[in-house]
């Protein structure tokens, strides 16, 4: 089921949109589903999710990957906490496969791979603490993360690559709360590799809950 379909079969919550290379963030209640919208195809998200009531207990990638045995996230996906807690399901995906293990572009990171002349650059760590701050987080919160519609490949000799995404315009993936979950996304802002085409864009945030028989 799409974004689109989800919101047409339950009451809209939240719909906003993210501007390219910017943060958002949001209280996503149990029971309630986030979709993530790539309105322009080809646009990472990085994403980081804690427990809204407890957030030292938060996104553990270790624990996500080991319970379901990959490390990519698709359809059915349960994103675990590192209390190993279902935090939010992946209940639908127009792409198929995103990123577990790539992790988010930061200033310091930025000038390792592609020289000192980009540290003046925007980066997903700083969107991170920038919206982090709103919550009470810091840099010591921040861990690995999600990137929704990054393509990630793992070569046979371990190598990774990041190299043109698998997401068109108006593709989405949809995450259903476990618990009352925070979210936290960087609408990427990196412009040195091809993980956003060289061209970053907005998403669309639409948070919908459950109506009717199945609400109660």
């Amino acid at each position: 089921m799409s974004a689109v379909q989800s919101a047409s079969a339950a009451t809209v919550v939240l719909d906003e949109i993210v501007p390219a290379r910017a943060p958002w963030s949001s209280v996503v209640a149990a029971g309630q589903v986030l979709s993530i919208v790539d309105l322009g195809g080809n646009q990472a998200v990085d994403c980081l999710l804690y427990h809204a009531h407890d957030t030292s207990e938060r996104y553990s990638a270790p624990d996500t990957v080991a319970a379901q045995g990959s490390l990519s996230i698709t359809t059915g996906s349960v994103l675990r906490s590192c209390e190993g807690r279902p935090l939010m399901t992946v209940v639908a995906d127009d792409v198929g496969r995103h990123d577990t293990i790539g992790g988010a572009c930061s200033k310091e990171s930025n000038t390792l791979r592609y020289g000192h002349h980009t540290r003046h650059q925007h980066a997903c760590v700083e969107n991170f603490l920038r919206e982090g701050a709103k919550w009470g987080l810091g840099k010591r919160d921040l861990v690995s993360n999600i990137n929704w519609y990054m393509n990630v490949p793992v070569e046979p000799d371990g190598t990774l690559g990041i190299v043109d995404g698998l997401s068109s315009p108006g593709l989405s993936v949809s995450l259903r709360a476990e618990v009352d979950t925070l979210v936290l996304v960087s609408n990427c802002p990196q412009i040195n590799n091809p993980c956003n085409g060289f061209d970053p864009t907005p998403v669309r945030m639409i948070v919908t809950a459950p109506t009717g028989p199945a609400a109660t």
